[in-house]
Order: C-alpha cells, then structure tokens, then sequence
C-alpha cells in the first residue's frame, strides 16, 4: 500500500504512523504538511506546503496513492469557531478535493470525532458533522472514523503545549479506559492498525465508531 497522510507532527498522526510503518503491506509513506518530518525510514517522504490552502506546487506529488489518512486538525477546546471551521472544514476539504481528483480509485479516511453531527448544538461537533456530510459528497470512497477518548500508545506528544500535562495525568487513566470502556476510548495504536484494516478492505463502512475501531485494530 501506498499511504498519503496529513497531521504526522499531531499526537493523532505520530501513533498513526508508526503503525503504518510496522505494517509490511506499506511500501511508502507521504507526510503532507506544514513542516519536514525528516523520518529515519525510507519509506517516508516530506511533501511540505505553506497551508493546505496552497497545494498547487505540491500536485505531481499527490498522486498515485491507494488511501490519504486524514489526521490533521484544531483542538475542539480553546479554538475559536472561524479558525476551527477553517482548519477543520475547509482546508480538509482542500486536501480531499486534490487527493480525490488525482486518484479517483483512491480511498480518504478522516478522523472525526464520537457523536459528530452537524445538528448537533456542541460547535467542534456540528463542524465535524458538516466536514464528515462535505467528504461524503465527493466522488471518492471515503470513511469517516468517530473516536472518542484517545489515548498516546507510543509515547506520543501533544504539539500543544498546555495539552502536555492533560495526557501525562490521564496516562494511567485512559489505558484502562481503553480497554474498559472499549466503545469510549481508543488508542493512536488502534486508530492507525484501523485505518490500515480499512485502506485494505474490499467495501469499508462509511462511518467506524469507537468501538468498531477497537475491533477492527484486534
């Protein structure tokens, strides 16, 4: 498989990726982003762009992949609305656009959030719901998965700084939750074993709840 994938520098993307890389079904590995990763693996290329707003100069290089994992994105606390709209709704858009008009047979696969729905009265909710309603409009397969709490399973960091303390408190916490609360909590372990389980799937389901993500990644 031939991954592109969006946020490698968030806490999200940097358990993602290293499941992806662990998976000897991936032959290559491109982070988009704003920033070089600069990977000790092979397999990894940095394609850097100011914003996802600008992808023009990065074109030839969007194509061909077999899935885009979709793991960039604002936190749904602290973020005023305009800027959470735009990180979440339009430059996701932006990146799925391109990846779908460069490989039609291709699959995008987006980390949204539980309960997303753009009804719903909670502000990252409904944006996650309209983005979530905005991919499924593209001519592209394109699947939805709905985490709940997500626990670092490689030592990941926030890129947040206030967020560091949060995760080093709830460390011991979420690891049971995980697997106590199996249809509230995940792990950046499972969400990327997930992703690669349904990059390789025949006909994957438009959405993937928590707990489906903790059984797909068993």
């Amino acid at each position: 498989m031939r991954i592109l994938m969006t946020g490698g520098t968030g806490l999200v993307g940097q358990g993602v990726l290293v499941e992806t890389l662990a998976d000897p079904r991936v032959s290559n590995v491109a982070v988009l982003g704003r920033h070089a990763l600069a990977h000790a693996d092979a397999r990894v290329e940095d394609v850097v762009v100011d914003s996802f707003n600008h992808l023009a100069s990065v074109a030839d290089r969007l194509a061909p992949w077999d899935a885009c994992f979709y793991c960039a994105g604002a936190p749904p606390v602290g973020t005023p609305e305009a800027r959470y709209r735009h990180v979440t709704l339009a430059l996701t858009l932006q990146v799925a656009r391109a990846f779908a008009t460069r490989n039609p047979q291709g699959r995008f696969l987006y980390v949204s959030g539980a309960k997303a729905d753009p009804d719903s009265a909670f502000m990252p909710l409904r944006i996650k719901g309209e983005t979530e309603a905005a991919l499924q409009a593209l001519p592209i397969t394109t699947v939805m998965l709905r985490p709940g709490g997500i626990q670092p399973a490689h030592g990941e960091r926030s890129p947040h700084a206030w967020m560091r303390p949060f995760y080093a408190l709830a460390a011991p916490v979420m690891g049971l939750g995980v697997r106590a609360m199996p249809g509230l909590m995940t792990s950046t372990a499972h969400l990327g074993r997930a992703m690669l389980a349904l990059a390789a799937m025949p006909q994957p389901p438009a959405v993937v709840e928590n707990e489906a993500i903790n059984r797909l990644a068993r």
